[in-house]
């Protein structure tokens, strides 16, 4: 019920909801993998402020990836092109460490059609 009243505020203030945020980082991929960021299941949580401001809490495939500022760039370009998004913070973090096991069905289905045994 709280998210619903939430999505409604959401729509009344011209900001995005969580789905749109989710559906926006769709185009973001990590440029070795062939599958985006949200159906490899690297992004672990969306919060957008009344502000306009959206964090955006995920992880990568491995610490020390050597593409990681190239991710966090796609990820804040994407989302700030949403109506009502007035800044984009993208934070790393490493716990719970990311497995295949949080891809969506849909990421791993992508990844075998490459040829990945998921």
């Amino acid at each position: 019920m709280e998210e619903q009243m939430n999505s409604a505020a959401q729509e009344v203030s011209g900001l995005p909801n969580e789905e749109q945020v989710l559906e926006a980082l769709k185009i973001v991929k990590d440029p070795e993998i062939p599958v985006n960021v949200v159906d490899l299941g690297l992004i672990y949580g969306v919060d957008i402020q009344p502000s306009g401001m959206v964090d955006i809490t995920m992880t990568l495939t491995s610490v020390g990836c050597p593409v990681q500022d190239l991710i966090r760039a796609d990820a804040e370009m994407a989302v700030s092109r949403l109506d009502g998004v007035s800044e984009v913070n993208v934070e790393f973090v490493w716990t719970p460490p990311w497995g295949p096991d949080k891809m969506t069905e849909d990421g791993k289905r992508q990844m075998r059609m490459f040829g990945f045994n998921v």
